[in-house]
């Protein structure tokens, strides 16, 4: 028996409406589906924005709109934006919007800091300044070893503990099985982190509650996953979360109070 933290990713860089229908690209349908799935358990939501091609974007302008009409919709559901770069952005662009947004929260890639050492140094201590709450992005033992190097080194400050472990990929595309979630555990032993996992595919489910099990927490949405363990499409964000709740609290699992 666990209590959890939920955090749901409900669009991601990559996927489109053409994907599924209830996938939220605009401002506007984030902010609709932020408020469906806090309804439906999430406390916090993963946040990417779009240009107008909806191709995946770091714009400070398009995320203080779509954290704008968030706060509007859901005003008790907390929001971390994303600083990953989609195979788009380089470190500069990363740093510059996290200095021109000073979020209360950001995802930050290790792997992707990792392509310019210096300015993700400056990068942490930019985040540790403005009180930005950094959850590191870890694909991999490799990022874990890069992180507990940087621990050592204090390019990254020690109190920034929060973690997500990313169980699958999505191209080429690998499916998260929970068994994955041992090799993260490993390799993170001693670090201490305040971690949390997402699930590539249709074990989705099965991961987070293994995840939950351990003691971690989960995020889940459809940058991750639109299919139901059986295969089938999952209605919308908020189907997904709500079923995820009610398997938990099945296994005995509380959501932490926030």
């Amino acid at each position: 028996m666990a209590e959890y933290s939920l955090m749901v990713a409900p669009n991601g860089a990559r996927r489109g409406r053409g994907d599924h229908a209830q996938l939220p690209v605009t401002p506007q349908q984030t902010a609709e589906t932020a408020a469906a799935c806090f309804a439906a358990g999430a406390q916090a939501l993963h946040l990417h924005v779009r240009d107008d091609e909806g191709r995946h974007s770091l714009d400070a302008g398009r995320y203080r709109e779509a954290l704008d009409a968030v706060r509007e919709s859901a005003p008790a559901m907390a929001v971390q934006i994303t600083t990953e770069s989609a195979g788009l952005y380089d470190v500069a662009a990363q740093f510059a919007c996290l200095e021109a947004l000073r979020p209360a929260a950001a995802s930050v890639s290790v792997r992707e800091m990792a392509r310019d050492a210096d300015l993700a140094a400056r990068a942490y201590a930019l985040c540790a300044e403005a009180g930005t709450q950094v959850q590191h992005i870890l694909y991999g033992p490799d990022c874990i070893a890069r992180l507990r190097a940087w621990y050592l080194d204090s390019t990254v400050p020690g109190a920034m503990r929060d973690a997500i472990f990313v169980l699958g990929k999505y191209n080429p595309p690998v499916l998260a099985r929970p068994e994955g979630l041992t090799v993260f555990r490993d390799a993170a032993a001693g670090l201490h982190l305040n971690w949390a996992v997402c699930a590539f595919g249709r074990h989705e489910q099965a991961c987070l509650l293994a995840a939950v099990a351990a003691g971690g927490d989960a995020r889940i949405g459809f940058e991750n996953n639109i299919e139901t363990p059986e295969g089938g499409l999952l209605a919308d964000n908020a189907a997904s979360v709500a079923a995820f709740v009610q398997a938990a609290k099945a296994q005995g699992h509380t959501l932490k109070e926030c």
